[in-house]
């Protein structure tokens, strides 16, 4: 190896941009390839190649040579497409330094990458491929509807695709599948991490397997495993072809790829774990560390990225151009982006320099950008603080839903009376005004009621405990806190009451995430009561209790042909999905004039409002347009299990046309239309939307 002593100053202001840290990785030209590493504590840095079809043999190596500002670099013909490398390091020993001149190392930014019984190979990929007239939907947020599932989850089990196929990018992107996803009328489909990855080393012990996907190994390369086996039998090529088709078919369909990023750690676990990458090349550059170098864990992983360096923050702004750009993909989900903006003190700021970097880099200007705002570490929990730009998933919005329809119902059954009344209930459904400020309005709030990680919605409503054994973990793992309600018997049972019960439970759910302002996301297999048996934390199962079923009951048909419905009905309606905040005393462009009344048909008083005994309201929204026809609802929500009789409020002596109701089994298109003072029977736990018309 070629051995050099290179250092950097620390500047006061990180520059992800400077021009040294362009052009990372492999880059061809006229074929020869270029790799140039990055590595401030490095004093050499070799490249080895492999035979394309023995990954045991050498067959050649060649010394990086120093270029500055932490970089090495190497111009070779060995570096073509198609051909397996790695790379050694060598450096200082000392506290946060790990290096291993003997250590096989992924390059940082490869595009593709092979798997071996002693680690792993980069591959130089061709990366060409006819996008045709693909282009990306570009679905404006307000119009948006997210579906959150798992490649392999979808289709695996879906009878109309090709067992080839099953599990598989090319199985996404079947007809059979993108027919479901366009019938259901959402937007745009986020994907659990397709980044490259492993198990960790203790679920490889218990004979289980990483099946989320939150164990990064490269942040460049797809995973291998969802391509079909005859892409597989391509090699790296074959695998990101496979990739992109699936990404040109759904947008061909109109459907948009959001993926879900895991930068925040990666897959070499603690001080111990693997060597496969960033550890070997510069362990105390790439991780958070103390000056004795223990790992200042904050994602609860093992490690965490050390966005406060530039070169692991232009990283993560590297991946997300070269997603961007070159996979054409829509948008990202950050897990634990509360990591990601944490500063050289580990304290989170929105004004971090890779957040706004994310956020001002034109080449990221057209995807869509959404924070999971929080982490295990010290002020962890950042919902409502990212900067504009941002979205964030809605952990206040779940918990208001869960509790009123689930958690506030178990306890006023036990105490004879609610917790709570409607305010925070209201206050979600009108765009959660007071957790986003009114520069960022109420799209900033992706809203939702389960994800990846938790119950799904049928086990929300059909366990009170987690049931999480199958893990090995001595059920110890996954959350306590899930604001859950069996409605009176735990998992499975034939009591037709409560099988009723939690069927409405799970409409008022749906109808509550689908009628509010904000973005909502729907998990996979809620629309149709999809189970895991009472596991809450199912990341460690590939296996049907986490493979979506297609062969549905007829109570589940109804639930898909209610999702359906109602999400046409936020299409029809634009004053469901306002884009601003209205304010007070003034117009404001498409934004929701919101009233509330009462049961009686009154203006909600305050007492009312705070009251926990008062849980029915009415709430009226009125469009403000710009682009499309004015339009005003009214939604009836009443949280109790006993039925009341509501009053329509006297709105300009329109009419009320009805629209959807969470009471009925099926939707129901056939109901007259009513005038102000007419009263509208509410069985208990229920929902009524109307559309309001001014009257002829």
């Amino acid at each position: 190896m070629a051995t050099a002593t290179q250092t950097s100053e620390p500047t006061s202001t990180p520059d992800l941009l400077r021009r040294d840290l362009d052009d990372l990785g492999v880059t061809l030209d006229d074929g020869v390839g270029t790799l140039r590493v990055w590595s401030e504590h490095a004093d050499a840095v070799e490249l080895v190649v492999f035979d394309e079809l023995d990954l045991d043999w050498i067959t050649e190596t060649a010394d990086l040579s120093p270029a500055g500002g932490g970089v090495w670099t190497v111009t070779t013909p060995l570096l073509r497409p198609g051909v397996p490398y790695a790379l050694r390091v060598s450096g200082p020993t000392g506290p946060g330094n790990t290096f291993n001149p003997r250590t096989l190392l992924l390059d940082p930014y490869g595009r593709g990458i092979l798997p071996h019984r002693d680690g792993y190979r980069s591959v130089v990929v061709d990366t060409g491929f006819d996008w045709g007239d693909s282009r990306k939907p570009a679905v404006p947020l307000d119009r948006t509807v997210i579906y959150e599932g798992h490649v392999t989850g979808l289709t695996k089990r879906h009878p109309l695709i090709p067992p080839a196929l099953h599990g598989t990018y090319a199985g996404l992107a079947h007809p059979a599948m993108i027919d479901h996803l366009v019938s259901l009328g959402v937007t745009s489909v986020e994907l659990l991490p397709v980044h490259a990855f492993a198990s960790e080393e203790r679920l490889v012990r218990h004979g289980l397997t990483n099946y989320w996907g939150y164990n990064t190994l490269g942040f460049f390369a797809p995973h291998a495993a969802y391509a079909s086996e005859a892409a597989r039998r391509e090699g790296p090529d074959g695998i990101l072809r496979e990739f992109k088709g699936m990404v040109r078919l759904l947008h061909e369909a109109g459907l948009e790829v959001i993926l879900d990023v895991v930068y925040n750690h990666t897959a070499e676990e603690g001080i111990g774990g693997p060597r496969t990458s960033l550890r070997g090349i510069d362990n105390r550059s790439y991780y958070r560390q103390t000056d004795d170098g223990a790992y200042i864990d904050v994602t609860g992983c093992g490690n965490s990225l050390d966005t406060s360096t530039d070169a692991a923050s232009r990283l993560v702004l590297d991946s997300l151009r070269y997603w961007a750009q070159e996979m054409h993909i829509d948008g990202f989900r950050f897990d634990l982006a509360t990591t990601l903006g944490r500063d050289a003190e580990h304290v989170f700021t929105p004004e971090h320099p890779l957040l706004r970097a994310i956020i001002d880099d034109p080449a990221l200007a057209d995807v869509k950008k959404i924070a999971e705002p929080w982490d295990v570490g010290l002020g962890g929990w950042q919902t409502g603080n990212f900067g504009d730009g941002w979205m964030e998933w809605n952990d206040r919005f779940r918990d208001r839903a869960r509790n009123f329809w689930l958690s506030d119902i178990d306890y006023a059954r036990r105490a004879g009376f609610a917790p709570d009344g409607v305010s925070g209930f209201a206050h979600r459904l009108a765009g959660s005004a007071n957790t986003f400020s009114v520069e960022r309005g109420p799209l900033a709030s992706i809203n939702f009621v389960t994800a990846h990680d938790g119950f799904t919605l049928r086990d929300l409503v059909s366990y009170d405990v987690k049931h999480n054994m199958g893990n090995g973990e001595q059920n110890r793992d996954g959350t306590d806190t899930n604001r859950s309600f069996n409605h009176g018997a735990e998992g499975p049972t034939d009591d037709e009451r409560i099988l009723a019960t939690r069927r409405r439970a799970m409409r008022n759910l749906f109808g509550t995430l689908l009628l509010s302002s904000g973005v909502p996301m729907i998990t996979a297999g809620d629309e149709v009561g999809r189970s895991q048996r009472g596991n809450n934390n199912a990341y460690c199962h590939d296996s049907t209790l986490t493979w979506l079923s297609w062969d549905h009951a007829p109570w589940q048909e109804d639930l898909l042909e209610h999702v359906r419905t109602l999400t046409r009905l936020r299409r029809e309606n634009p004053a469901l999905r306002p884009i601003r905040f209205a304010r007070l005393g003034e117009h404001t462009p498409s934004a929701s004039v919101m009233e509330w009344y009462d049961e009686h048909g009154e203006t909600m008083s305050i007492d009312k409002w705070n009251s926990p005994a008062h849980r029915t309201l009415q709430y009226v929204a009125e469009s403000t347009p710009e682009v499309e026809a004015p339009n005003r609802i009214l939604l009836v929500v009443h949280g109790m299990e006993s039925p009341i009789d509501v009053t329509l409020p006297d709105l300009d002596d329109a009419e009320f046309v009805p629209l959807w109701s969470s009471a009925d089994e099926r939707p129901a298109m056939d109901a007259p239309a009513l005038r102000a003072g007419d009263t509208v029977h509410m069985p208990p736990t229920s929902m009524t939307l109307f559309r309001v018309d001014v009257s002829a």
